[in-house]
């Protein structure tokens, strides 16, 4: 048994090291809202596109919006009427694609305005998110077909039909293999398309957590979100998966993408943070109840997401000085141990830390 001294002085550093990382917390994050200018647009997708604006779709607008990193709005009207745009993405032609979910088709936006439209080979797809390839395509999910699509920069259309039938791919991200990696939500997997159509499929550990969104993370796996399971997961190129939980109760986290600090941010009720070992944070927004979406990094070093409840978007911007300080709670954290040793941490649980706030480049 530990003496209660000993105790003591645990508590005293414990009480050391919370109040350290709360210091990092209470100024880490600073968050900025621009409200859309078209009423009710639905904010969904959102990029950052070569000209260094973010470029976002407008699901009920009907509409691809852009906006500076100064908060400048522009806002393009959609050819065809009603077709909910979602993911957007950069093509290899320096242009923005996006796919148009109920319109059947898959569109292209220069940076001046100028749209073009594909429409896809087969009646009924929903196709949903896009993303470029290594192969100098674009590739998409096609929601209600359960097929993986890829289209040329002229317009030509390959489609995949998934192994699992009725899989219902949601998010595509190229995948640091050269391959694309994808979410299913009904089947509860983590798929993989070559880019000569070759699919695997991996099982998603928690059944029934809904993987929606997904990224490659700079440690060279692939992130992706479940909603239901209110967790993070992480499976490497060869298919083994980790699950992190979120800190938040039932905040069904859905969009997700790498930031400039090493770090995975994804959305929930408000913004998430996750290191490569697992750390997890949770930043409340400035007004509730904005539904953020999709969340990605921009070119000023801060991330942006979309609010589609709220009509805004969004920008979190976080202090460069984070690291150093949180360095000095590690420190802290080292005394705790040699002071308590391991017997009092055995006690306290041990295992992993989860503390709000927390934005260290741990990995």
């Amino acid at each position: 048994m530990i003496p209660a001294r000993h105790e003591s002085r645990c508590c005293f550093w414990g009480v050391l090291i919370l109040l350290a990382v709360a210091r990092v917390g209470s100024a880490q994050v600073s968050f900025t809202e621009y409200p859309v200018p078209t009423t009710g647009s639905g904010p969904a997708y959102i990029v950052t596109g070569p000209d260094g604006a973010m470029w976002f779709t407008e699901s009920f607008g009907n509409k691809i919006g852009r906006i500076t990193t100064g908060g400048g709005f522009t806002e393009y009207l959609v050819p065809t009427a009603a077709s909910s745009p979602e993911g957007i993405a950069v093509g290899p032609d320096g242009a923005l694609w996006f796919a148009e979910q109920l319109a059947n088709k898959i569109g292209r936006i220069t940076t001046a305005g100028a749209f073009t439209e594909y429409s896809i080979p087969a009646v009924g797809s929903e196709p949903l998110v896009i993303v470029a390839g290594s192969d100098g395509a674009l590739w998409f999910t096609d929601f209600a077909g359960s097929r993986i699509g890829r289209v040329t920069t002229a317009g030509g259309f390959t489609l995949y039909s998934i192994p699992t039938a009725n899989g219902e791919p949601y998010g595509i991200a190229a995948g640091p293999d050269g391959a694309l990696w994808f979410t299913e939500i009904t089947a509860g997997k983590i798929g993989r398309i070559t880019t000569a159509g070759i699919f695997s499929e991996y099982a998603v550990p928690t059944a029934g957590s809904n993987p929606d969104g997904i990224a490659a993370g700079p440690d060279g796996a692939l992130w992706f979100t479940e909603s239901f399971a209110n967790k993070i997961g992480r499976i490497t190129t060869a298919g083994a998966v980790t699950e992190f939980s979120a800190p938040t109760p039932g905040s069904q986290p859905i969009g997700i993408a790498a930031g400039p600090d090493g770090a995975m941010w994804f959305t929930g009720p408000g913004i998430g943070r996750i290191t490569m070992a697992g750390f997890v944070s949770a930043y409340p927004l400035p007004t509730s109840g904005g539904g953020p979406l999709q969340i990605t990094a921009g070119p000023d070093g801060a991330m942006w997401f979309t609010e589609i409840s709220g009509n805004k978007i969004g920008r979190a911007a976080f202090s460069s000085s984070i690291p150093a300080l949180s360095m000095w709670g590690l420190a802290l954290l080292s005394m705790l141990t040699i002071a308590a040793g391991a017997l009092a941490l055995r006690r306290h649980g041990g295992g992993w830390w989860t503390i709000p706030g927390d934005t260290s480049n741990l990995r």
